[in-house]
């Protein structure tokens, strides 16, 4: 089926701003991608790209070059690119690292997050029940986003970029998560209140390994959906480090 097919009846990207018009093009196409309206494998063509956007190239080029450095895309010959497909070991150790890093910065923000940012935790909680509730799951990545960004925030600027850019590679796969398991929207809702009651109670141990297995936990759960059966000892190794156990399985259930 041609990208026109796939896009046929759904509204183009809106820009108002023409300087912004590679950064609209590429929120667009992201969002194309993570919800499976342009599955892995199917190719993209700038020229009808262009057209069907009623774009020129040029910003066209730039927003593909963003979604290859965020492993969305693959660059082929002839100005085209493909949709990358799934892969359990990229998922995997994207995860694990996510654990990580993310355990580690619970653990340092435990106890110090100021009233707004308390406020800011609780609102963006508020709002990923209203975005998941009425559909809107682009603005529940975004409410998503800035919640676990909360949580990690006394990790410093160079480790939090890090997980800032682990997090929006990991929106596939929770997109994914949700598609397959929305009735347990509620259960991962709660694990999202306990982490952030244990961080305001500067309780880092416990922070942390909330954190750990809730990531563990979308991770598993992805895997099973994509690769059933397949083991995950990166993830239990990174549960085992930051001291949250070494059964991952247990973190999916």
């Amino acid at each position: 089926m041609s990208v026109g097919e796939l896009l046929q009846g759904r509204p183009g990207p809106r820009i108002t701003d023409p300087r912004q018009t590679s950064v609209v093009l590429h929120a667009h196409l992201r969002e194309l991608i993570i919800d499976g309206v342009l599955p892995p494998g199917t190719q993209l063509k700038q020229a009808e790209l262009a057209r069907l956007f009623a774009v020129s190239r040029t910003p066209l080029r730039e927003a593909f070059r963003m979604l290859q450095e965020e492993g969305l895309v693959s660059a082929e010959p002839n100005q085209r690119s493909r949709v990358v497909g799934l892969d359990p070991a990229d998922l995997e150790l994207l995860y694990a690292a996510r654990i990580a890093l993310e355990a580690l910065g619970a653990r340092l923000t435990a106890g110090n997050l100021t009233r707004t940012e308390s406020r800011d935790a609780s609102a963006a909680l508020r709002e990923m029940e209203r975005t998941y509730r009425t559909g809107d799951l682009a603005s529940w990545a975004a409410a998503h986003r800035g919640f676990h960004r909360l949580l990690v925030g006394r990790c410093g600027a160079v480790v939090l970029r890090t997980i800032s850019s682990y997090a929006e590679q990991s929106e596939r796969y929770i997109r994914l998560d949700q598609q397959h398991h929305r009735d347990d929207f509620h259960a991962r809702q709660r694990e999202h209140v306990a982490i952030l009651e244990a961080v305001r109670e500067g309780d880092a141990d416990r922070g942390g390994e909330l954190i750990a297995r809730h990531l563990a936990g979308t991770a598993l759960r992805v895997m099973e959906d994509v690769a059933p059966g397949r083991g995950a000892p990166a993830i239990d190794s990174a549960l085992l480090l930051v001291g949250a156990g070494s059964d991952a399985r247990a973190s999916a259930q």
